[in-house]
């Protein structure tokens, strides 16, 4: 009877341990990500007088494992204990970054790329793992609502982030910084044992050379599911869209408003003040509206303001545009999550992760590379036009399941037995 009682009145949020215990460690994490981000930054800028070349190869190893470690990781995310895998990855990164920092001290400075790589291969296996661990420890009813805390917590370091690396690395210096990285993988991982036990009797136990089946099992997963397979529709336009805009969004600032390339810091300011607002907002309402809804209103919203934003040429107007995109962006991010979690199974979260992710990130990153040859052929306000209209195709695809409702019972061994 107490159980159900328990069930029927779930604990607020804020009071669930496992919430509490995530988002400590994700504020060490961000510390550590943020200062890591912009010390290398400026340093390879310094030591290489602004190389466009040597600066872009930072994103390549940021983005890079992300294509060949995200089907992996959520695949082994499945067959591991979330828990053990999630601290084991925090003290693999500290070891990482402490060996980098060696080798750095010692002269070789090229070894910095290997920070923000090793940093991210690692997190291809921990991020699923923390799904998964959502999916366990969160009443079904609050799931929206603990995307949207995630949510506020990144547009917090949208907004901090910046300036926190860059007083790290101009009054500690690149090692010192670097060492910070490494001090707060500690702490995390140390946080991290605060997590509820791994369910060890209820982990499948992994079969000896079932690998290559069990990761085909994510994509039939996906494939089988109506949601999911629009969801990675919805995924590549968005990717698309965030690509072109993202890449070109100085453009905007020295050929659309006249402005100094400096200026573009306020421009995202103002957007990651507006997320951090808006992730509040959808916190509060979440629980009224689908989870796709939420999503197709976040795209809806950012193909107006990417429209408005290309043609705009004044800077007031660009600004209150930036806002209001910013207030709807984490409907994009929160539905995104909670459509992962609401639509699979717990024992294939990672896979399903896995397979939908790269979508996104990829087809950002070929946008983004493309950018630039796109603007020598096209007028900027053309570019961002078309932006516009591959946020506006994303929603529309979500229509087909607007009306669906997450099945209470997933059976998973019938989805990915089907052929």
């Amino acid at each position: 009877m107490n159980s159900q009682q328990k069930a029927a009145n779930p604990p607020k949020l804020l009071t669930n341990r496992f919430i509490q215990t995530i988002i400590l460690s994700n504020v060490l994490l961000q510390i550590g990500i943020w200062v890591r981000n912009f010390a290398i930054l400026l340093y390879v800028a310094d030591k290489t007088g602004n190389d466009p070349y040597a600066i872009s190869l930072i994103s390549v190893a940021e983005f890079a494992p992300i294509f060949v470690f995200s089907f992996i990781g959520g695949t082994f995310a499945d067959r591991w204990l979330p828990k053990k895998t999630m601290i084991w990855c925090d003290l693999l990164s500290a070891v990482s970054v402490f060996v980098v920092l060696l080798t750095i001290h010692y002269g070789s400075w090229h070894s910095v790329y290997f920070v923000t790589f090793i940093s991210a291969i690692l997190s291809q296996f921990s991020q699923p793992s923390g799904m998964r661990l959502f999916k366990q420890h969160v009443p079904e009813d609050q799931l929206q609502q603990g995307m949207a805390l995630f949510q506020s917590l990144m547009a917090i370091f949208m907004v901090l982030g910046p300036m926190l690396g860059t007083l790290a690395y101009s009054n500690l210096g690149l090692e010192a910084s670097v060492a910070v990285m490494g001090v707060v993988f500690l702490l995390s991982a140390a946080v991290l044992f605060r997590l509820p036990k791994d369910k060890v009797n209820e982990q499948p136990k992994p079969v000896k050379g079932q690998f290559m089946k069990e990761l085909s099992e994510g994509f039939r997963y996906v494939w089988q599911s109506q949601v999911l397979r629009m969801l990675g529709a919805a995924f590549i336009l968005a990717g698309l869209a965030v690509g072109l805009s993202q890449a070109l969004g100085l453009f905007i600032v020295t050929e659309r408003l006249g402005k100094p390339e400096e200026f573009l810091q306020y421009m995202l300011m103002v957007n990651g003040i507006a997320m951090l607002v808006g992730g509040g907002i959808v916190a509060v309402f979440s629980k009224r509206v689908p989870p796709q809804m939420l999503l197709s209103l976040g795209m809806l919203i950012g193909a107006i303001c990417t429209v408005i934003v290309g043609y705009s040429t004044n800077v007031t107007v660009t600004l209150a545009t930036q806002f209001i995109n910013g207030l709807a962006f984490p409907c994009i991010h929160i539905g995104i999550s909670t459509m992962i979690l609401k639509w699979s199974h717990e024992s294939i979260v990672g896979r399903v992760n896995g397979v939908l992710n790269p979508m996104f990130t990829g087809m950002m990153v070929i946008s983004m590379s493309l950018a630039g040859k796109l603007k020598g052929e096209f007028p900027l306000v053309s570019i961002y036009t078309g932006a516009g209209f591959l946020f506006f195709f994303g929603a529309m695809v979500l229509i087909p399941i607007m009306s669906q409702k997450a099945p209470e019972n997933l059976n998973v061994s019938q989805v990915v037995n089907e052929t």
